[in-house]
C-alpha cells in the first residue's frame, strides 16, 4: 500500500528533515511520489511515476527549505492503476464555489458503487482519484442545494457521512485539504500517526521522529487546523481487516500492471 504525510501548522514549518524521512520509506513504495504545499486557494503540486528516492528533481528540491502552513506528501505503492504519472498522487481540483481541494489516499475501494461512474471521466485509473471526483460532487450538490457556500460545520457534516459510509468493507485511509483545514481518517489499525508540538501537527503513515508519535484516532473523521486537532467526526466502527480473498484479488490487480 501507499504512505501519506501531512502538516497542519499555524505558522509556516520547515519539514525537510521529516519529509527526508517519509520519502526514505520508497524503497517498499516504489511507483511513485507527490508533494502539495498548500495555501489558501492554491497547491503547488510536484510529483512522479518513479521511485523517490531515485528522483534527482526531489533530491534538489529536499535540499532546500520547504516551510509551509499545509503541506501534503505521498509514496505510491500501485494497486489499482498503472504506474505512470497521472495516476500518481495528490489529485487537485476546485469546487463550484472555487475553492481548491487536494487528496492523497490509502488503501483499496473494493466495491463502492456510487464511484463507477467516474471510471468514464478521471484523468487515470486510479480508485484515490475516483474518491476525490466523488467527494467534490458531493460537495457541489449540497453547495447547489444550499444556494449558497457550506461552512465548515456543513462541510464536515457532510464529509463525515460520505466516509462513515464508504468506509464499509473498504480500506480508506485519507488526507485533504482545502487550504485551511487538514482532514484525516483511518480504518485501518496502526496505519496513521499523529504528532502535535509547537504550534504544529503532524501525520504520517509511519512516525518518522523519534518523538512522542500517538495513534491517529481510529475509524472517524478528524479536523486539523492551524496545528491543533479541532474535530473529530462519528466512531464509525467499520474498522477494515484485510481478508485473504482480497490480498489474492491485490495480486491478481497488480500482476496486470
Amino acid at each position: 500500500m501507499c504512505e501519506l504525510f501531512g502538516i497542519s501548522s499555524q505558522n509556516d514549518f520547515t519539514a525537510n528533515e521529516y519529509l527526508k524521512a517519509f520519502f526514505a520509506h520508497s524503497d517498499f513504495h516504489s511507483h511513485g511520489w507527490g508533494l502539495a504545499c498548500v495555501s489558501r486557494n492554491a497547491a503547488l503540486i510536484e510529483k512522479e511515476s518513479v521511485k523517490a528516492s531515485d528522483s534527482n528533481y526531489l533530491r534538489e528540491r529536499l535540499s532546500q527549505p520547504i516551510a509551509e502552513k499545509l503541506l501534503l506528501a505521498h509514496i505510491r505503492y500501485a494497486t489499482i492503476g498503472n504506474v505512470e504519472y497521472k495516476n500518481c498522487h495528490p489529485f487537485t481540483g476546485k469546487d463550484c464555489t472555487g475553492r481548491r481541494w487536494t487528496l492523497i489516499h490509502n488503501g483499496t475501494i473494493f466495491d463502492y458503487p456510487a464511484l463507477y461512474p467516474y471510471l468514464k471521466t478521471q484523468r487515470g485509473d486510479t480508485d484515490s482519484e475516483r474518491v476525490f471526483l466523488y467527494l467534490i460532487d458531493r460537495l457541489n450538490e449540497a453547495t447547489l442545494k444550499k444556494g449558497a457556500r457550506l461552512h465548515f460545520e456543513e462541510r464536515f457534516r457532510l464529509f463525515d457521512e460520505i466516509i462513515c459510509d464508504m468506509a464499509k468493507g473498504n480500506k480508506l485511509n485519507l488526507l485533504f485539504t482545502d487550504g485551511k483545514y487538514l482532514y484525516a481518517h483511518t480504518n485501518c489499525r496502526e496505519t496513521l500517526y499523529y504528532l502535535e508540538k509547537n504550534g504544529v501537527s503532524l501525520v504520517s503513515t509511519q512516525p518518522v521522529s523519534d518523538e512522542s508519535w500517538q495513534p491517529a484516532p481510529f475509524c472517524q473523521l478528524l479536523a486539523f487546523s492551524k496545528g491543533k486537532l479541532v474535530k473529530a467526526g462519528t466512531e464509525h466502527r467499520h474498522e477494515h481487516i484485510q481478508s485473504e480473498e482480497e490480498m489474492k484479488l491485490l495480486y491478481q490487480i497488480f500482476a496486470n500492471l
